[in-house]
C-alpha cells in the first residue's frame, strides 16, 4: 500500500498546485497518479483491505459507475432522437445516418470520461489505503494545507491591486478555499481530542494553531474575496461540521439530535428558498453571478434545447460556440457546475449527480454521529459535500480536475473513516 498511498497524495498535490498555477499539465499529471494508484493498490489489497472497502460503499456502489456508464453512452451510435435538436436537424439536412452518438465532440467527452474514472479510483484507493488512522491523519494534513495555499493565493490576488480582477474570477480557488476552511477546523479538531485522549500537550497546540491558520487564510478566502452565494455554501459546511460537533459533545439523545437536526434542516430550506427567490429565470441560474443580457439569453437557449441526455460531457464550450453571437469576443463559459452538468449529460445525468451527492451526505453524517472520537474525519467530508453541492449552483469551480479529484479524496477519507475501529488498525 505504500506505492498507492504515496500516488494518492501525488495525485492530490500535483493536480492542485499545476491547476491553480494555470498548467494544464495538472490534469494529466493527477489522472496518471490516480491510475498508478489503483494499479498498486490493487496489486497488494487483502482481504482486509476488500472488506472494508465494502462496508464503506455499502451504500450505494451502483453510484460509482453510473456517471461513466451514462459519459460512456454518450459515445455510443444512438437514434437521433436521443441527440441533441442540432444534431439531429444537422444529419437530417445532409442525409447523414439515422443515428450517431449523442456528444457534441468525442474528445471532450472522452477526456471527461477519463476524468470521471481517475476520480473514482481516487475515491476507491483513498478507502482502502487511510483505514490507518495515521495515514487518515497525513491525509488530513495534505488536503488543509493544499486547500489553504489555494485560498492564500486568492487572498494574495485580491489583494494586490494588479491582480484583483483576476481573483475575482478564480473560481477554483474559491472551492479549494471552502474544502480548505472545513478541512481546517477538522485539523483543529483533531488537535483537540489528541490533547484529550494522548496528552501531547505541545504537538496539539502546534497543530491546532496550524488548523487555525488555515481556516483563518480560507475563511477570508470565502467570505470576503469571493461571491455571497459562495459564502453562505461555506457556511452551511461550517454550520453543518459545528452541528454534528455538538450532537457528539453533549452526548444528546436521539430525540434531540433528531429534533436539532430537523430545525437545522429548516432553516436551510428557508436560506436557500430566498437565495432563489432572489432571480428569475431558469432554476439552475438563480444563483450565479450577475452577467450580461446576451450571455444571459444565449445560456438560457441551451438550457431550453437541452434533452434528457445533454449534448456529451465536457462539451459546454463547444456547444457554447453555436449559441454564441458571432460579434461576441469571449467564449462562452460555463456560468456553474449544475449548468454544465445539465447541458453536458441531460436532466438525467444532473438527477444522478445530485442524489449521488445527498445519498453519501446522509452516510456521512450518519457514521460522523457514530464514529466517537474520530468523528471529524466523515464530519469534516459531509461539510465539504454540503458546501460543494450548493457551491455547484452558484460557481464553476467544480469543473476543474484538481477540485475534482480533491472532493473524490475528501469523500473517500470521510467513508473509510466513518467505518473504521481504532481497534482494527
Amino acid at each position: 500500500m505504500s506505492l498507492a498511498y504515496f500516488a494518492l497524495i501525488v495525485s492530490v498535490v500535483s493536480a492542485s498546485s499545476l491547476d491553480i498555477a494555470g498548467a494544464t499539465l495538472g490534469a494529466q499529471l493527477g489522472t496518471m497518479a490516480a491510475a498508478l494508484s489503483l494499479l498498486a493498490a490493487a496489486s497488494s489489497t487483502r482481504k482486509a483491505d476488500y472488506e472494508h472497502y465494502v462496508r464503506a460503499t455499502s451504500w450505494g456502489r451502483w453510484i460509482l459507475i453510473a456517471i461513466p456508464l451514462l459519459i460512456a453512452a454518450q459515445l455510443m451510435p444512438l437514434p437521433l432522437g436521443f441527440g441533441h435538436p442540432i444534431w439531429a436537424s444537422a444529419r437530417e439536412v445532409f442525409r447523414g445516418l439515422s443515428f450517431g452518438p449523442i456528444t457534441a465532440d468525442l474528445g471532450l467527452t472522452l477526456n471527461a470520461l477519463m476524468l470521471a474514472l481517475a476520480a473514482i479510483a481516487l475515491l476507491g484507493v483513498t478507502i482502502v489505503v487511510v483505514r490507518d488512522r495515521g495515514r487518515a491523519e497525513l491525509v488530513l494534513f495534505v488536503l488543509g494545507g493544499v486547500t489553504a495555499v489555494a485560498a492564500l493565493t486568492l487572498d494574495l490576488r485580491r489583494l494586490s491591486p494588479a491582480g484583483a480582477q483576476a481573483a475575482a474570477t478564480s473560481e477554483l480557488a474559491t472551492t479549494l478555499a471552502g474544502f480548505g476552511l472545513v478541512l481546517n477546523l477538522a485539523v483543529m479538531q483533531l488537535a483537540a481530542e489528541r490533547a484529550e485522549t494522548r496528552h501531547s500537550l505541545l504537538r496539539s497546540v502546534v497543530l491546532g494553531l496550524l488548523g487555525l491558520a488555515g481556516a483563518l487564510i480560507s475563511a477570508a478566502a470565502v467570505f470576503a474575496f469571493s461571491g455571497t452565494n459562495n459564502a453562505i455554501a461555506a457556511g452551511f459546511g461550517v454550520v453543518l461540521i459545528l452541528l454534528i460537533l455538538v450532537i457528539r459533545r453533549l452526548d444528546l439523545s436521539p430525540l434531540a439530535a433528531g429534533a436539532l437536526a430537523i430545525a437545522a434542516l429548516i432553516g436551510a430550506a428557508i436560506v436557500l428558498t430566498f437565495l432563489f427567490e432572489q432571480s428569475s429565470g431558469p432554476i439552475l441560474m438563480r444563483l450565479v453571478p450577475e452577467m450580461g443580457a446576451e450571455t444571459r439569453a444565449a445560456l438560457e437557449r441551451m438550457l431550453a434545447d437541452t434533452r434528457w441526455f445533454g449534448a456529451g460531457a465536457g462539451t459546454f464550450s463547444a456547444l457554447g460556440r453555436i449559441y454564441q453571437s458571432g460579434d461576441a469576443g469571449a467564449a462562452l463559459m460555463a456560468p456553474s457546475t449544475a449548468t454544465a452538468i445539465f447541458t453536458g449529460m441531460g436532466a438525467i445525468g444532473l438527477a444522478v449527480a445530485v442524489l449521488s451527492s445527498l445519498i453519501a451526505l446522509v452516510r456521512l453524517v450518519f457514521g460522523a454521529l457514530q464514529r466517537g472520537r474520530d468523528s471529524f474525519f466523515p464530519a469534516s467530508a459531509a461539510a465539504c459535500l454540503l458546501f460543494a453541492l450548493v457551491q455547484s449552483f452558484a460557481g464553476p469551480g467544480l469543473l476543474r480536475p484538481a477540485a475534482i479529484l480533491c472532493l473524490s479524496v475528501i469523500a473517500g477519507l470521510g467513508l473509510s473513516q466513518s467505518v473504521s475501529q481504532s481497534g482494527s488498525r
